[in-house]
């Protein structure tokens, strides 16, 4: 027993949400959760089946990319984890799939933009598409500059990552992250399935238009912030 044990459930068990939701397939994919009092996350290892994890298998490493604990090399998209951990104090989770819908458009370098009630439930804006990776960026440190290019489309597009909690990296693939490593996962299939839906929809009507700015405020004011009324609220009394 360690005294990241605690963390390193909530990583494995975040992890293992991945191919439950048929979100990755062999060993695409991670997801890192992180301990902000200790300034270290948990992160799955490089290269490791998803059916062979265990708990001990997460590694722990710090926010300068040292390997505090674990016997196994972290993911190789460690070093994204801790730049933007790093740089938004607010998240306590990260979400890397390769899920098939988000990778089309991605590769497409196309924003998927907002074409119904389903997306405004999650968010007001088009899921941003950053531009491909420059070359120089790529030699220079290619895991650490992800993080970097998910920082710069997030400040060129005036962008707040507390309310837009996805992003497409163009040729690449998804990142999403939340406030706990299951909400950065929640936010990986909830993007799924966004893309899964403007897809169909666009093959349907390639001039489908943008959902209308009265219906995304409404679907995601319901669901958020001071005046949200969707769910169910907590029992009055309840610690009586």
């Amino acid at each position: 027993m360690t005294g990241y044990r605690e963390l390193k459930q909530q990583c494995y068990q975040a992890n293992m949400l991945l191919p439950e939701l048929d979100l990755v397939i062999y060993t695409f994919g991670n997801v890192s959760a992180v301990d902000r009092s200790q300034e270290v996350f948990a992160i799955k290892p490089s290269g490791v089946p998803y059916d062979q994890l265990t708990v001990d298998d997460m590694v722990i490493v710090d926010f300068n990319n040292n390997v505090l604990e674990g016997e196994m090399q972290p993911s190789s998209d460690t070093k994204t984890h801790a730049y933007l951990y790093k740089e938004w104090a607010s998240i306590g989770g990260i979400s890397h799939t390769h899920a098939t819908y988000s990778v089309a458009w991605a590769q497409s370098q196309k924003d998927i933009p907002i074409l119904g009630t389903t997306h405004a439930d999650h968010l007001t804006e088009d899921i941003p598409c950053a531009p491909p990776m420059e070359d120089k960026l790529i030699e220079e440190d290619y895991e650490r500059m992800t993080g970097q290019q998910i920082i710069d489309c997030f400040t060129s597009r005036n962008l707040d990552h507390r309310e837009v909690e996805m992003i497409l990296l163009g040729n690449h693939g998804p990142f999403t992250w939340g406030s706990t490593a299951a909400k950065a996962v929640y936010n990986s299939k909830v993007l799924e399935e966004l893309a899964r839906m403007a897809y169909l929809t666009m093959q349907i009507n390639p001039s489908a238009p943008r959902l209308k700015e009265a219906l995304i405020n409404k679907h995601y004011l319901r669901k958020h912030g001071k005046g949200a009324y969707y769910g169910q609220k907590p029992s009055e009394g309840a610690n009586d």
